[in-house]
């Protein structure tokens, strides 16, 4: 019978590798603290010749804010900011105020924390398991992570997703796309979802995004439906697309964009051979070719 041992050596390296999370919070904690105090000084610097009619500074620095918990990549970190107390007043009498650009009056997590939660998303996490889920990497006080902000960051993606959608593409040339339709294993009523994908390369080499779209199973109608929509928003036929065998697309391309040329993708063509080879042949040579 199998039996897990835990042994001394395991749990002396575990608790090693808290250290070196911890060295790193607070690591970051330093060298953020100090950034806002360089930025601060800086501030107070620039201004310090602005006098009052008694001859005080209108800028001076005002000690430290209440603490407040900041989101990082590190974790979770606990920050007084250096305050700045600006006396002086523009041309319609209203007051100056310092405005850190490191860190803004009301962000409560990195943009980069951010950037991770719509892959959680992508990953088939609801909203309510995000904080679970960060908490084991960024701290059980994970700022701006509730439930609340999670639901008001999707509803965000939804409106980009829908805006992205919607972008005109009139006078973008794309010489080839590629195509592909990703199978989930998630099942709704009876067929399992599938999703459309399409990435187009311009005439100087950069690829970008084109269309992201729900398919029923790589059909001919669900390709047809995408590519429609695309010519309706201005794009104009490619000289050449790229896919695999799925038939759907290839029926789909010959209606709407009769002109563009096809082309078996080589990634497909070498698993297809490699598929009939006996049982591990390698296409890779063994040995670097010194002739």
């Amino acid at each position: 019978m199998l039996k897990l041992v835990e042994d001394g050596a395991g749990r002396e390296a575990e608790g090693e590798l808290f250290e070196l999370d911890e060295i790193a919070r607070m690591g970051a904690r330093r060298m953020l603290m100090a950034a806002l105090e360089t930025e601060a000084d800086d501030y107070v610097e620039r201004h310090r010749h602005e006098r009052d009619d008694e001859g005080r500074a209108l800028v001076v620095h005002n000690g430290r804010s209440q603490g407040r918990q900041l989101t990082l990549g590190t974790g979770t970190v606990e920050l007084r900011t250096p305050r700045v107390n600006d006396r002086r007043r523009d041309e319609q009498g209203q007051r100056q105020r310092f405005t850190s650009r490191i860190l803004p009056p009301y962000m409560r997590r990195s943009p980069k924390v951010a950037e991770v939660l719509p892959i959680l998303y992508l990953r088939g996490l609801s909203t309510g398991d995000f904080r679970p889920a960060l908490e084991g990497l960024l701290g059980e006080d994970a700022a701006g992570l509730s439930p609340t902000n999670i639901a008001r960051l999707t509803a965000c993606w939804e409106k980009e997703y829908t805006a992205f959608r919607r972008r005109d593409l009139t006078g973008r040339e794309y010489v080839y796309v590629w195509v592909d339709g990703v199978h989930f294993n998630i099942r709704l009523e009876e067929d399992r979802l599938c999703t459309l994908v399409m990435i187009g390369a311009r005439p100087n080499g950069e690829k970008e995004l084109l269309a992201v779209e729900d398919g029923y199973r790589e059909s001919a109608e669900s390709w047809k439906a995408l590519l429609r929509e695309l010519k309706r928003r201005g794009m104009a036929a490619p000289a050449l697309a790229v896919g695999d065998g799925a038939l759907g697309f290839w029926a789909a391309l010959r209606e709407v964009w009769p002109a563009t040329r096809e082309q078996a993708c080589w990634c497909h063509k070498l698993v297809n051979v490699l598929d009939k080879l006996p049982h591990g042949f390698s296409l890779v040579p063994s040995a670097p070719c010194t002739r």
